[in-house]
């Protein structure tokens, strides 16, 4: 299994940023985890609140936890919304089970981290966060 370097996610940051300015999304906040759920880089753009940093973590943390992307846990949640509430406590509460988690495979179709994006939809934010998985070579799964 390959694994998100240092430079790897600076790549998936800054290009997660610029894809949202070339949208004209408002301000950002992007961070990359692990395969273990651990913070390897995180930027938030000049504008973006500073509670944005605990959503985007709590984006990339779920869908890293779960091994299932936001979107999958929105709708998972709009079908059993016990099975999310129990995760979330589970997990101390740091799920935020929405589009902008994206989860970030290698070649081999393994996951090795989790981006987590927001500041604007959450539909924009897993664009955003999709460019910038692509970018650095890897595959997303919104």
């Amino acid at each position: 299994m390959n694994r998100i370097t240092h430079d790897a996610a600076r790549r998936i940051i800054a290009q997660a940023l610029e894809q949202g300015r070339a949208l004209g999304l408002k301000p950002l906040s992007v961070i990359v985890l692990d395969a273990g759920g651990h913070p390897l880089a995180f930027e938030r753009e000049d504008g973006a609140s500073p509670g944005r940093f605990a959503i985007a973590q709590g984006k990339a943390y779920g869908a890293v936890m779960l091994g299932m992307a936001g979107t999958a846990q929105m709708q998972r949640a709009e079908a059993q919304a016990y099975f999310i509430t129990c995760a979330n406590a589970a997990f101390g509460g740091q799920m935020i089970p929405v589009p902008g988690g994206v989860l970030v495979r290698d070649s081999a179709g393994d996951v090795v981290g989790a981006v987590g994006v927001t500041g604007d939809t959450s539909e924009n934010d897993a664009a955003a966060a999709v460019a910038g998985i692509e970018a650095a070579g890897f595959t997303a799964e919104i």
